[in-house]
């Protein structure tokens, strides 16, 4: 499955914006704990969490509705996260970002707060969807045992065509029950089955793969625990 594929399948969702009117994404900078790409001054001492959105933000803006799954609320999200303590890094992409291009600028991204002095288990990478796709890449890239990753609605054929992706670092998959879009992901676990923490979370929210569209206790409370290992 590309990364860019358009219809029905929202791992890699591509809308047409022509009256959707796009905000500016410098409107995910609202909060102090929130910032587009990481800070000038690193604190070592923080908790790192990189949030990578879905693919209809590419295209509709900061606070996009999708016509079955509704308005995904990016910046309430991203500001339930930096509320449980985290020091939160997300950028609205572009349309048509290539998903493996991406995951090395995030893959950047983690490299300049390990230089830094942040302790990987400081720093964990979530994404939704076709952000799910790209932190999987980055974790593929890295190759840290250390990091925290998190898979949301992430898994499905489209890593059949990707053998070459390999999983590293602690990985927690969540998915709903009810999203038929995706799948389980213990296929790639097993990719790298062994070298680290590996856990799978199936919640019962409804609304099938837009349950990830707002910040749902039952998935970010997981979230939040797999991030704030010590």
């Amino acid at each position: 499955m590309s990364w860019k594929q358009s219809g029905p399948t929202i791992l890699c969702l591509v809308m047409v914006a022509t009256a959707c009117g796009a905000e500016d994404p410098t409107a995910a900078e609202s909060s102090p704990q929130v910032f587009s790409e990481v800070p000038a001054v690193i604190d070592p001492d923080a908790r790192y969490l990189v949030y990578l959105h879905g693919a209809i933000i590419e295209t509709q803006g900061v606070r996009p509705t999708h016509p079955r799954f509704g308005v995904y609320e990016y910046q309430e999200i991203l500001e339930v996260l930096a509320g449980h303590g985290f020091i939160v890094i997300s950028e609205a992409r572009p349309a048509g970002t290539d998903g493996t291009a991406y995951a090395a600028t995030v893959a950047d991204q983690v490299r300049a707060l390990i230089t830094g002095r942040v302790p990987p288990e400081h720093i964990t990478v979530v994404g939704f969807s076709k952000g799910g796709g790209i932190a999987i890449t980055t974790s593929s890239m890295l190759a840290n045992g250390r990091l925290n990753f998190v898979f949301m609605g992430a898994c499905g054929p489209w890593l059949d065509s990707r053998p070459e992706i390999v999983p590293r670092g602690r990985l927690l998959a969540l998915r709903e029950a009810s999203d038929d879009l995706v799948g389980t992901c213990e296929g790639l676990f097993a990719r790298s089955a062994g070298e680290s923490d590996r856990e799978e979370i199936t919640v019962t929210l409804g609304g099938g793969h837009g349950a990830f569209y707002r910040p749902r206790a039952e998935w970010i409370e997981p979230v939040v625990e797999w991030a704030s290992v010590e």
